[in-house]
C-alpha cells in the first residue's frame, strides 16, 4: 500500500509522542500531546498530519497558515515535520513536504517556508536545499 496522509487523531497519541521525540529529543507526555491536539483543533490556521504506510505511522506534519502584514499575502509554514527515524530515506519526508507544498498553493499562499532546529541540521537543510529552500535569515527568541 502506497504513502497515506491524514489528520492526526486522538488514538495517535502515542506515536505523535514518539514522534515529536525523536524531533525534540525530549519525552512529552501524552497529556502534553492531547493538548496540542485540542489547541489544533481549535486554530483557523494550523493543521496536523500523519503520513502512514499499511496503518504505520512514519512521519508528522505541522502546518500552519501564516498572514503577512508587510504585504496583502500568506505563507503556508511547515511548523513541525519528522520522520521516524526508522523510515528515513526512503521518501517519508518528500512527500510531506509535497503535500504541505500542495496545501498552501491550494489555500491561495504565495509559498511555504519553515524554521529548521539544531541536532541533525546538515542533513536537514541539504534536504530542504534539494527541494529547492533557500536560507533567507535567521531566528531570534527571547523567551520569558
Amino acid at each position: 500500500m502506497p504513502l497515506a496522509i491524514r489528520q492526526a487523531l486522538r488514538e495517535d497519541i502515542p506515536h505523535l509522542c514518539h514522534l515529536i521525540k525523536e524531533l525534540s529529543g525530549h519525552e512529552i507526555s501524552q497529556e502534553e500531546m492531547n493538548n496540542r491536539l485540542e489547541f489544533i483543533e481549535d486554530s483557523p490556521f494550523d493543521s496536523l498530519y500523519v503520513c502512514e504506510e499499511n496503518g504505520t505511522i512514519l512521519g508528522l506534519l505541522g502546518f500552519r497558515i501564516r498572514e503577512n502584514l508587510e504585504e496583502v499575502s500568506k505563507y503556508g509554514e511547515i511548523s513541525v515535520i519528522v520522520v521516524d527515524s526508522g523510515a528515513r530515506r526512503k521518501g517519508v519526508g518528500r512527500f510531506l513536504m509535497n503535500y504541505a507544498e500542495k496545501l498552501a498553493f491550494e489555500k491561495g499562499c504565495i509559498g511555504t517556508w519553515l524554521v529548521s532546529g539544531f541536532g541533525r541540521e546538515e542533513q536537514a537543510h541539504q534536504f530542504y536545499k534539494e527541494l529547492g529552500y533557500e536560507i533567507t535569515g535567521y531566528r531570534f527568541v527571547k523567551r520569558f
